[in-house]
């Protein structure tokens, strides 16, 4: 239920569906790794599995980016992944940043947040990008990694057979009008095909969970503004009287504009432009902004709180929206799903590399089946005060409306509970190096196994060469690090005999020696903690060890920390 008007600034590029040499219809190339939808989810597990050197196939029906207004919003946890795949430098440089919002109950201001931000962080919270902007930034890196990475341009599944041998063969069309037919098999399937998942339907899998009857109209607007990018959320404002409003701001003058349909509103009158642009007029009046402007593009969204129970099932495995619809409020959605990628990604890279078990693929739905469970938490109670699915919900939020600008106690129940990193407090990996490292002193505070790391300046001193400044997320790539605290030229040799056998099996791994202070005398390359601030965070001392995972959350922390350790958890985390 789309009408597109005056079209998006923005040229996108056109592919044509072709295929392989084919032997009697079939691809005769078994694939390592098939993933079936070429958006933001897709793309992000591609480029993480050429990291590591895993071929892949990119299956996509469209003939390029989509279109339209999707995903506008990108947290920072999804910049950090960005950043180990190098891809972070072009979304900076388009996206607009933003740190917090304000909202409105009638004419009022009633509330105000913002996120997490200070010097130490090498990013912002937020930033907001069109999702075709998103897509085309992660393709043009798709095609820097062509040797690795191919693309299925306008080619649909219309089947799936799972192999009792293992592996899959997928049935395929492709051409405009999904004239040629096809097959080809893969190791691993990963269905990264949107909230109406073929793939799914095909395996008789279903989404379990809530649906919300409350519908948002979304229009995107082109308008020439020098407003502040924040999110603005407005609560029965004159203008709407009965409506929620939420208002965004992305790159080349394109605005977003969502408002909320009342119980008795037809959703197929709602999106007539008879209709739209009064009300898109009124909010722009009320919010002070004169300019002209055009529409471009018109929907209606509902709110899902959905999940499969197991993202693994068999050689199929399922990311982003076909694994989970997550409501809108607090940008969960493509974040969500770009974490999943990026989990997945080095899971199932250790396994077709032949250095991991498949069982590792395990604690992918394991995770993320919980990071889903703890997101659809805290999207469903953002869709209930967004979108009252009852009377005495909605009698709830006008009560806290109303007192809000004299009562600061109960703001907090206005807040958006923006999207953050979740913790896998009780993943199996977590126990399996937990298991192989033995116990160790408690500590005091720092992040704790299945957490992602947080961030921290730092000072890098080469063995040779000027000293660079840094930031802790710089020292992850996409391999296993370790965090050694301390300079001890005594465990140097057991530390460069690890990193030599890991390299021979295949294990992507890294140490580095952090110290606190400076230094300027020591023989070999190390990082500075100057401040001291990074050895508070983690509660770290000499000899202290934190082991990081390839996607940023701690494996195993250590007291005192060796290399037998480190290759023992590592050991455990690869052979569950």
């Amino acid at each position: 239920m789309s009408r597109p008007f005056k079209p998006y600034p923005f040229s996108a590029r056109h592919y044509a569906g072709e295929v392989p040499s084919l032997v009697d219809g079939h691809d005769p190339v078994t694939r390592a790794v098939a993933i079936v939808g070429g958006g933001p989810v897709g793309m992000t597990l591609a480029l993480a599995l050429a990291r590591q050197g895993v071929r892949s196939v990119l299956i996509e029906a469209d003939d390029g980016v989509c279109t339209g207004s999707r995903a506008i919003c990108i947290s920072r946890r999804s910049l950090e992944i960005f950043k180990r795949l190098g891809v972070v430098g072009a979304f900076l440089q388009k996206g607009l940043p933003w740190t917090g919002g304000r909202s409105f109950y009638r004419d009022a201001e009633v509330f105000r947040f913002t996120m997490h931000h200070d010097d130490e962080q090498s990013l912002p919270p937020m930033i907001n990008l069109a999702q075709y902007q998103i897509e085309q930034l992660l393709l043009d890196e798709v095609e820097r990694h062509a040797d690795l990475i191919e693309v299925r341009w306008q080619t649909r599944v219309t089947g799936i057979e799972q192999l009792p041998e293992g592996g899959a063969t997928l049935a395929l069309r492709t051409g405009a009008t999904n004239d040629i037919a096809w097959r080809m098999r893969a190791d691993w399937v990963v269905a990264c095909d949107g909230g109406r998942s073929t793939i799914r339907d095909a395996l008789g899998l279903q989404l379990t969970g809530t649906t919300y009857e409350g519908r948002y109209v979304i229009v995107d607007i082109e308008l020439d503004s020098a407003r502040a990018t924040e999110r603005l959320a407005y609560f029965d404002p004159p203008s709407n009287p009965g409506s929620t409003v939420l208002v965004h701001k992305q790159p080349d003058n394109v605005w977003r504009i969502d408002y909320q349909l009342r119980d008795d509103e037809d959703p197929e009158a709602a999106v007539q432009p008879e209709n739209v642009m009064p009300r898109v007029q009124s909010v722009l009046d009320s919010m002070g902004e004169t300019g002209a402007w055009s529409p471009i593009w018109i929907t209606v969204y509902k709110a899902n709180a959905l999940t499969l129970e197991r993202y693994r099932h068999g050689s199929v495995l399922f990311a982003g929206d076909a694994a989970h619809l997550v409501p809108i409020f607090g940008v969960r959605g493509a974040n969500s799903g770009i974490d999943d990628a990026d989990n997945l990604g080095w899971k199932l890279g250790c396994v077709v590399n032949g250095i991991a078990s498949p069982r590792l693929l395990d604690s992918y739905s394991d995770e993320r089946v919980f990071a889903a469970r703890e997101n659809l938490s805290y999207g469903m109670k953002s869709t209930e005060f967004m979108a009252p699915p009852s009377f005495a919900f909605d009698l709830m939020r006008t009560a806290v409306l109303g007192l809000a600008q004299r009562h600061a106690a109960v703001r907090p129940l206005i807040n958006p509970r923006q999207t953050h990193a979740i913790a896998y407090v009780q993943s199996p990996l977590n126990e399996a190096a937990g298991d192989a490292a033995g116990h160790a002193d408690a500590f005091r505070q720092g992040p704790a196994p299945g957490t992602v790391l947080p961030e921290c300046r730092l000072l890098k001193r080469p063995d040779d060469g000027a000293s660079v400044a840094i930031h802790l997320t710089d020292l992850l790539g996409p391999c296993f690090t370790a965090l050694r605290f301390g300079a001890d030229a005594a465990q140097d040799g057991a530390w460069q005999e690890l990193q030599r056998t890991l390299a021979e099996q295949g294990i992507p791994f890294n140490a580095v020696t952090l110290v606190m202070g400076d230094m300027p005398d020591a023989g070999s390359s190390y990082v500075a903690d100057q401040t001291g601030r990074l050895h508070e965070m983690l509660d770290a001392r000499p000899r202290t060890v934190y082991l990081i995972r390839p996607d940023g959350h701690v494996l195993a922390r250590w007291r005192d920390g060796s290399a037998a350790a480190t290759q023992r958890a590592l050991s455990a985390t690869l052979t569950i």
